[in-house]
């Protein structure tokens, strides 16, 4: 069993910052890529930064230069460092993990709950 469980969420004025945190737990062997994402009522979920095991990552235009996405040494937890949050940011904030749990595993993409994200302008 693997869990993924997000926290650091809030409520912040804009030009605020928040720090998300993504720590997988259960029978894992490895980790992949993390990825946080986010979804806005009404909108479908879209990728907000991801990042390899190598530390390779990829940011989406709108949160370029405002967020940094990292990972802890052991690799199974991700940040979000977010600064100069916008109104537009506000969304519930899901981070996701492709997770192998056997030597002969291709990988799973695992879940978290999700975050709320709040950002009053």
């Amino acid at each position: 069993q693997v869990q993924l469980v997000e926290s650091g969420g809030g409520l912040v004025q804009a030009g605020g910052s928040l720090r998300l945190s993504c720590a997988a737990s259960g029978s894992i062997l490895s980790i992949g890529s993390m990825g946080w994402y986010r979804q806005a009522p009404g909108n479908e979920r879209e990728l907000v930064a991801s990042i390899t095991r190598g530390g390779i990552t990829n940011y989406a235009d709108s949160v370029k230069g405002r967020f940094t996405i990292s990972r802890d040494n052991a690799g199974n937890t991700a940040y979000l460092q977010m600064n100069s949050l916008k109104p537009e940011d506000t969304a519930v904030y899901y981070c996701n993990a492709d997770v192998a749990v056997y030597p002969w595993d291709r990988g799973t993409v695992y879940w978290g709950q999700g975050t709320q994200v709040a950002v009053s302008s």
